[in-house]
């Protein structure tokens, strides 16, 4: 089944995986989440099909190689239109082509993808079969474990045996259903309750099938747990993002056995170069300082000293002219606090 280097790789690095997350898993966030883990598996922020194939947006595609394994996470419900972005995906060189079957934002129900395609799963498989024949980088899914008034227990495995008639040989459930009337995208992410049991017996249903799990896990122990109950692989999201040191850092040792990620203040140390470099070239979205560290803020979540490092990046990186000596003065008000 993954006699590919490149997807037995991947199947290796998905044991641990940060979500895609709209505003915040962009290229300068990846970055320092690789700095931080040399294994675990990133995704892209969700990119929609119509924008790269009729808008032409193909900058949306940008990474570093250094952020490999990262994979594309795109949006859509046409087949010949999510074909042809796959293939332009690959052309740029992400192993994995993830399709977003999870949304529940409103955006995304009017386009008719997202987490609304989970009533239409031979839609669903249509479009994996489409790029899994337009392009050679591993087609994924990411979906939810049913939407509103759907009886998951009966929706779930009909959907995976579609896709998996399809071809696909992986995917992430998020263990909630999605109310995609009368709640919100972040009241989506905490009030359906969860449903691991469901997700587990998922994986007896479908041995072959490589499921990784999404929601609600916010720590390594616990995302060892689940792969301790036979799961091939956990994704974390808000608590990655948040706390970036806590789980990423100590993700490569815990997860694969490997050694400990580098310190979060050799990690700020080392993105001065790419601070640097994305300041000075104007192509790289006018290039300020606050693209950047917003991404920062969490690396000394719950040590000293680090909420004067939060609210010092918070209030002077985006002013005119702030360049890397705005990152020193944070570190030197977050060494002054810690005092």
């Amino acid at each position: 089944m993954v006699n590919n280097p490149m997807k037995t790789n991947l199947y290796t690095a998905s044991r641990l995986s940060v979500a895609p997350m709209m505003d915040w898993t962009d290229r300068h966030c990846r970055y320092l989440h690789r700095l931080l883990s040399k294994r675990a598996l990133l995704y892209t922020e969700m990119v929609t099909s119509p924008a790269l194939v009729r808008g032409q947006a193909r900058h949306l595609l940008r990474f570093d190689p250094v952020e490999q394994p990262v994979a594309l996470q795109l949006g859509g419900s046409d087949p010949a239109e999510l074909a042809r972005a796959a293939e332009m995906g690959a052309d740029e060189g992400y192993p994995e082509i993830n399709l977003n079957v999870g949304c529940p934002s409103d955006r995304v129900q009017s386009g008719c993808f997202g987490a609304v395609l989970m009533e239409q799963p031979a839609l669903v498989a249509a479009c994996c079969a489409a790029m899994i024949r337009a392009q050679p980088s591993e087609v994924t899914v990411k979906c939810r474990i049913g939407v509103d008034d759907q009886d998951s227990e009966i929706v779930l495995p009909e959907f995976l045996a579609q896709i998996v008639g399809a071809g696909v040989t992986r995917v992430t459930i998020h263990a909630r259903k999605a109310w995609l009337k009368g709640l919100s995208p972040k009241e989506n992410r905490d009030i359906p309750p969860l449903d691991y049991d469901l997700v587990l017996r998922m994986k007896g249903l479908f041995p072959n099938l490589h499921i990784s799990i999404n929601g609600g896990v916010g720590s390594l122990e616990h995302a060892k747990e689940l792969l301790d109950l036979g799961l091939d692989g956990v994704m974390i999201g808000r608590a990655a993002y948040h706390n970036p040191a806590d789980i990423l850092q100590r993700a490569d040792a815990v997860i694969w056995g490997d050694d400990l990620g580098p310190d979060p203040l050799d990690v700020v140390l080392q993105m001065r170069s790419y601070i640097e470099a994305h300041m000075s070239d104007e192509t790289r979205s006018g290039g300020k300082l606050a693209h950047v560290t917003k991404h920062m803020m969490g690396l000394f979540a719950g040590q000293p000293g680090s909420r004067q490092w939060r609210r010092y990046l918070s209030e002077n990186a985006y002013r005119s002219g702030a360049g890397w000596s705005v990152v020193e003065d944070a570190l030197a008000a977050m060494e002054q606090a810690a005092a």
